[in-house]
């Protein structure tokens, strides 16, 4: 990465992530022995130094990049489905593995012995300097500063238990409120808000389906429904309908800089894929819920947020379409990989995007490859060529 590219990227970091920024490096040893010891195993190839490390799933395994040269740094072995995301700090990532989430120190290139154990890890959210877990096979939802994963031992954190097990997400806000969604393994219907001390302040039931979180500016947290959005803010619920009878909203990515929400929008209950060309941009302030046709299809992989808070959707035509989500106008489209298809299983590889400040990082697995984009110039800063196609891409919090 160049400098300028560099030097722009860390500043926009320090000014929207500072508040859960850490500026110590986590120790730990980067031996073999030391991987095996928490159930992987390292490559025999020693640890080189990365900067912002980047971290893609493998079948088998983890590969940890330096995230300005994309040069593979280290291979951990580490068996079944794994995904990735980030802890909220400078170091670290949160996996979702077989045994549940686990964190492993990427810029040590280890895994550590900080672990949530629980059947079914599912989503992880940072926001307010705060990281929530939500473990589906148990209801269990875990909160801590990702600030304490410095000091290598578990961080003493907030706990909650859902009544009934169910495939969910929450959130903590900035004033101590949690936002946890409601249902059963075979029925999710809405999201409570409890205060501080875990008592319930706020329901509402009216979001069949309940699937994903994003937070919009000024705290305005939704989540999605089959039949529109949830919106919470300012101590209420808002339900944004869907202009179709069923509309579903799964997935959402928000903007600290913007009051609108990108989603994807999908209107067939009866598809085993379908594959939308639309996405939706939900105005938190004035509750209105906006479709945009993009001209090609998406995956749940496709869904970013730029430095700007501009609204990325990779396309499988193989370009990020750039939106401008007050308008729903799309700015520009920047070339990324080749054409591709969603595969039939949510699990299988398809290009990937992640985003960190000015810099779009996209995978493309059919060329077992990776490559950084700048988004300010849409022109690639560099590309890699890896052993084995990756599936999950993300990374941790930039540094200073």
């Amino acid at each position: 990465m160049n400098k300028s590219i560099r030097n722009r990227a860390l500043t926009g970091t320090a000014l929207v992530l500072a508040a859960s920024t850490v500026l110590t490096a986590c120790g730990g040893g980067d031996s073999p022995s030391a991987d095996a010891k928490a159930g992987g195993t390292a490559s025999a190839t020693p640890a080189a130094a990365v900067k912002d490390p980047l971290v893609a799933t493998f079948d088998g395994g983890l590969y940890i990049l330096d995230g300005e040269s994309l040069k593979l740094a280290k291979t951990i072995e580490l068996p079944g489905f794994n995904r990735v995301n980030p802890a909220g700090d400078e170091d670290h990532v949160v996996l979702s593995t077989d045994s549940g989430f686990r964190v492993l120190n990427a810029t040590a290139q280890t895994l550590t012995d900080i672990e949530y154990k629980g059947a079914k890890p599912g989503h992880v959210v940072r926001h307010a300097g705060k990281t929530v877990l939500f473990t589906d096979g148990t209801g269990e939802v875990n909160v801590f500063d990702p600030a304490e994963l410095s000091s290598g031992k578990k961080p003493a954190g907030r706990t909650y238990t859902s009544a009934e097990a169910h495939h969910g997400v929450a959130i903590e806000l900035a004033n101590g409120e949690l936002l946890s969604t409601l249902g059963t393994e075979e029925k999710r219907t809405g999201a409570l808000v409890l205060d501080e001390n875990n008592k319930e302040i706020a329901r509402n039931e009216n979001c069949p389906g309940v699937h994903g979180e994003a937070a919009a500016k000024d705290e305005a947290i939704a989540v999605g429904c089959e039949d529109g959005i949830l919106i919470y803010k300012d101590g209420k619920f808002t339900k944004v309908d869907a202009p179709d009878d069923y509309g579903r909203i799964g997935n959402q990515a928000g903007s600290d800089t913007s009051p609108i929400l990108l989603g994807d929008y999908k209107t067939d209950p009866e598809a085993e894929l379908e594959r939308p060309t639309r996405v939706s941009l939900i105005d938190t302030e004035k509750k209105k819920l906006r479709l945009v046709d993009l001209g090609t299809s998406y995956s749940f992989r496709s869904l970013a947020r730029g430095p700007h808070g501009e609204a990325l959707v990779l396309g499988t035509d193989g370009a990020i379409h750039v939106i401008d989500p007050n308008t729903g106008k799309t700015e520009k489209k920047i070339s990324a990989v080749g054409e591709w298809q969603e595969p039939l299983d949510w699990q299988q590889a398809r290009p990937t995007l992640f985003v960190r400040e000015h810099t779009a990082y996209v995978s493309e697995p059919g060329k077992k490859a990776l490559h950084a984009i700048d988004l300010d110039t849409g022109k690639k800063i560099t590309s890699v060529t890896l052993p084995e196609s990756t599936n999950e891409l993300s990374g941790v919090v930039a540094g200073h």
